[in-house]
């Protein structure tokens, strides 16, 4: 399973969903700075964890919420299956 390209199709399917333009999509670009509200960031999560089964959000310890789209990636990434 390829989280990066499960991120950026989602990235892009929510986008259409809710009618965003979006900037152009790197590891770099902040999320806030993608187009995405932040209504668009909560669906983007749930389809994320949907699609890939991982829930990086779901821990006892402190997570630390990503910032870039590149950030955002590595935490499903680095999630034990």
């Amino acid at each position: 399973m390829l989280i990066r390209s499960i991120v950026f199709e989602e990235i892009v399917r929510v986008a259409t969903q809710q009618k965003k333009s979006l900037a152009p999509l790197s590891d770099d670009l902040p999320i806030l700075e993608s187009g995405l509200d932040s209504l668009c960031i909560a669906v983007l999560v749930a389809s994320v964890n949907d699609r890939t089964g991982l829930d990086p959000f779901d821990h006892d310890g402190e997570t630390i919420l990503p910032v870039t789209i590149g950030d955002f990636i590595k935490l499903y990434e680095n999630e034990p299956v």
